[in-house]
């Protein structure tokens, strides 16, 4: 069987439909059909339940499909890796980045790239671990830098830890709690908590802390991916903010945020890591800008 037929069967397989896998790989309803119906002609095999709302893979389906994703894969690598011998260059890149990373060491990370290699063209998205899990695995994006806490076990991913980025809680210059010395969590809490996504363990600590039952019923007024606008959200209203001390050093120096000393509160921190799908040969220049990741040796 073709690779043309291997990427039919994959794309049916993630998209649950004949309409929306047809969409995707540029062909007719029915040209898609009659190629998924070639391939379980083909080998002796039904790959697809089509009796319910959605079109789902059967046992046979599941094991066929697996393999037929890593030679749909394979192919997609092998094409670009020719085609970066060829060139003989580092080659564009598209990766993504969590909301920490984007304001810490990414700037000036992208400054230097564009400084040393003003021709490459670079893609970065920024958004949770969530998102730019399913932009890799749908390869949009050759790698992310994001919190790693809650990754699900897949022999298919490969995740290396970078530094950590300490955080705490920061409140605006002329807030009421700005110069009342040490505070419980829960007067903090009360003016409105500002954060990003916060990983499950982060979650954690703070509902205990909260006298929660769950994590679950943590409540934060404003969740955002954009570290920066949290950040002038906190510094023009009487929100708290829950940041990476990196992440807002510079409006503390500028006298806009004071960190905000809470009681009894452990040290918190984010575990970030480089993730990457096993296999994948990444292109030089995502190579590089990987090697210049604040890495963590295990």
């Amino acid at each position: 069987m073709d690779l043309r037929r291997w990427t039919h069967v994959v794309a049916v397989a993630d998209r649950r439909s004949f309409v929306r896998a047809a969409e995707q790989v540029h062909l007719s309803q029915p040209a898609l059909t009659r190629s998924i119906q070639a391939a379980e002609a083909e080998l002796g095999l039904l790959l697809f339940d089509r009796t319910g709302s959605e079109v789902v893979p059967t046992p046979a389906g599941e094991f066929v499909v697996e393999r037929a994703r890593q030679l749909v894969f394979n192919s997609h690598c092998l094409e670009r890796d020719v085609a970066l011998y060829r060139s003989h260059g580092l080659g564009d890149t598209a990766f993504g980045v969590g909301p920490f990373p984007a304001v810490t060491f990414l700037p000036g990370l992208l400054a230097d790239l564009r400084l040393e290699y003003p021709g490459i063209n670079l893609r970065v998205e920024v958004s949770n671990w969530q998102l730019l899990l399913k932009r890799l695995r749908e390869e949009d994006i050759e790698f992310y830098v994001a919190d790693t806490t809650e990754l699900p076990a897949d022999p298919l991913l490969q995740s290396r830890p970078v530094a950590r980025e300490p955080g705490g809680f920061y409140v605006r210059a002329g807030h009421p709690l700005a110069g009342a010395g040490p505070v419980s969590l829960r007067e903090a809490w009360r003016y409105g908590a500002l954060a990003i996504r916060l990983p499950l363990g982060v979650r954690a600590v703070l509902a205990g802390m909260l006298g929660l039952p769950s994590p679950a019923e943590l409540k934060v007024a404003l969740e955002c991916d954009d570290a920066n606008l949290l950040a002038r959200v906190a510094v023009e209203s009487d929100s708290v903010l829950l940041g990476a001390h990196a992440a807002v050093a510079a409006e503390v120096v500028q006298g806009r945020l004071k960190l905000l000393e809470i009681r009894d509160l452990p040290l918190l921190q984010a575990r970030a890591g480089v993730v990457t799908l096993r296999g994948r040969t990444p292109s030089p220049m995502a190579e590089l800008i990987i090697s210049r990741l604040p890495l963590i040796q295990e």
